[in-house]
């Protein structure tokens, strides 16, 4: 198993996808997500990503085309938020135990195709 600085250093090597993966719940995603969710054994985040894609937080404009998500964890707990800009919080989940090895990740929803950051 990877250590959290080589996954860390790893995410940051992927540029843009051109492979993009389909997730059961209809959300798409990248290459680097894909590293993500099997290296960190986290496809569980991208299932709770996907499952908060209902029509209640479609209907807003602002999160149509564009939401952010963090991942921030302490002490084997977390917390999973969706923001539509920068500090702008619309939902919040809390997970009560996570073995999620990273303690923060920051994650782009871009017309429903899931992204790191470095692949905007």
């Amino acid at each position: 198993m990877k250590t959290p600085q080589e996954i860390a250093s790893e995410l940051n090597q992927f540029y843009g996808s051109a492979t993009l993966y389909k997730h059961w719940l209809g959300l798409k995603y990248t290459e680097g997500i894909q590293y993500l969710a099997q290296e960190a054994n986290c496809y569980w985040l991208l299932d709770a990503i996907a499952s908060h894609q209902t029509k209640n937080l479609l209907l807003n404009p602002k999160l149509r085309e564009f939401q952010i998500w963090h991942l921030r964890v302490q002490e084997n707990s977390g917390i999973l938020i969706c923001e539509w800009d920068t500090n702008q919080e619309v939902l919040r989940q809390e997970i009560k135990y996570t073995d999620f090895p990273l303690s923060h990740i920051k994650l782009y929803l871009v017309e429903k195709v899931l992204m790191l950051p470095n692949e905007y």
